[in-house]
């Protein structure tokens, strides 16, 4: 399918709903979002030592960031046509289900709402949305050097994940943009949380068992080995945690938050021991999943941590 110019509005919508759920799964996405985008807001405040914002600094935050990690998911549709077509034949787009002109222009789209949504809480925040669309739009062209990205995984790590903290610049950004006092102290510990977690999510998906491995696609387990791999995704894990004692620190609560990065670890920590033991299907999957449920606790914990411990 070319376009759906002139197709019955209910099928077009029939066909995003499975595209959704093959490529940007809401159902695992916006708790992630939500999670990570509300202990930005909060944690600004803590570090700052003022009250949480009202409602309109989260929501904003929310929306933006949704739309960030949808441009993202279409900033990779564009960038891996070819290779989709040529190897992932199966994936929504080269089999027709949807066109990647749909996908665009909904990407698009999605940009429009957050810049209204991002003008309308504070014109500031705005200039910063604008930052992450810059860095955004150099991904998408691969830094105008895609056969050197592709033939190092590292600097293709480095230069894409470098988004991560822009993103949460701007969602700490929604809380310290309006109090007009600048950074908050300690901030560098959330920006480096999810620098590593972006990571992590990086390596979680891309980290394969052999059965699964396709030439033409790239993942870090072929580039540099099942056992390499996960040491790198160990050593991402690792940096998140440091980054998240060392928020802890600083609002005065180490230990409680060295108990909880601790204990929030052992699920991810058991997978990669388990995937490097027995590189399945199975182990790759739960790679995945305890990847995502490490991210989505170490937000959690963050952000609640001091509300629990002071009651």
């Amino acid at each position: 399918m070319s376009g759906v110019a002139g197709a019955d509005p209910r099928d077009v919508m029939a066909r995003l709903w499975i595209y959704q759920a093959e490529r940007f799964p809401l159902a695992r996405t916006v708790p992630l979002l939500l999670a990570f985008s509300a202990s930005s807001v909060t944690a600004s405040a803590h570090l700052a030592g003022r009250p949480v914002p009202g409602p309109a600094a989260y929501a904003t935050a929310f929306l933006v960031v949704l739309v960030f990690f949808w441009q993202v998911r279409v900033a990779d549709e564009v960038k891996d046509a070819d290779v989709d077509r040529r190897y992932r034949p199966e994936r929504p787009i080269p089999r027709g289900l949807v066109s990647l002109r749909l996908i665009v222009g909904l990407g698009l789209a999605a940009g429009l709402i957050a810049l209204a949504a991002s003008a309308a809480f504070d014109p500031r925040v705005t200039l910063l949305v604008v930052l992450v669309w810059a860095w955004l739009g150099l991904m998408t062209v691969e830094f105008f050097a895609p056969k050197l990205l592709h033939a190092s995984p590292a600097l293709y790590l480095a230069t894409h994940m470098a988004i991560m903290p822009l993103i949460d610049l701007v969602l700490t950004g929604c809380e310290w943009v309006p109090a007009g006092a600048g950074l908050p102290p300690g901030i560098w510990t959330f920006l480096l949380m999810s620098l590593a977690n972006g990571c992590v999510a990086e390596f979680g998906r891309k980290i394969w068992a052999p059965a699964n491995e396709r030439p033409g696609v790239d993942t870090y387990s072929s580039a540099w080995g099942i056992r390499r791999a996960c040491a790198a995704l160990a050593g991402a894990w690792l940096a998140a945690l440091v980054a998240f004692i060392a928020y802890g620190v600083i609002v005065a609560m180490t230990w409680w938050y060295v108990a909880a990065g601790v204990l929030a670890s052992l699920p991810l920590a058991t997978s990669v021991a388990a995937f490097v033991a027995d590189p399945s299907t199975a182990a790759q999957k739960r790679l995945e999943t305890m990847s995502g449920v490490w991210i989505l606790l170490c937000y959690v914990l963050a952000a609640t941590l001091p509300f629990w411990l002071r009651l």
